[in-house]
């Protein structure tokens, strides 16, 4: 039932992340700058090893073009990380001046949606909230 819960959850934010801009006006710029690679993702946070396994304890999403919006806490910021990666997660930077305890308690991580016109899904188990809070000055923290 966790996983159903899970990719419940992933698909309402799927859905209102990439639909919620088409609601707007009918009218659309034809100038061809008016054009961009759709940049929608929607970043799921639980308690466990795999995301097969863990409840989604929260959920945030990002949209990162035109303009960055959504429920990310810091969307400007965590689409100019995941530009200057280009996308890829494993290559964002750490925050050596962090400190964190060994202690296990793993936190799994899941982005799925499109970057850049392209099909995004990704996850990642962090051994704890402090470690995940690391990677990236943004894009993991919500």
């Amino acid at each position: 039932m966790p996983n159903t819960a899970r990719w419940a959850a992933t698909i309402t934010l799927t859905a209102t992340a990439v639909c919620g801009p088409l609601a707007g006006t009918a009218l659309a710029d034809p100038s061809p700058t008016a054009l961009y690679a759709p940049s929608s993702l929607v970043f799921t946070t639980g308690h466990g090893e795999i995301a097969a396994e863990a409840t989604p304890e929260r959920a945030v999403t990002l949209n990162c073009a035109p303009t960055a919006s959504g429920t990310h806490p810091a969307a400007a910021a965590a689409c100019g990380e995941l530009r200057a990666s280009g996308g890829d997660f494993d290559a964002l930077p750490t925050r050596s001046e962090v400190l964190c305890t060994r202690e296990y308690d793993p936190v799994v991580v899941t982005v799925d949606g499109v970057w850049q016109g392209k099909r995004v899904s990704y996850e990642r188990t962090f051994s704890n909230e402090c470690v995940k809070n690391s990677y990236g000055m943004a894009v993991f923290t919500y």
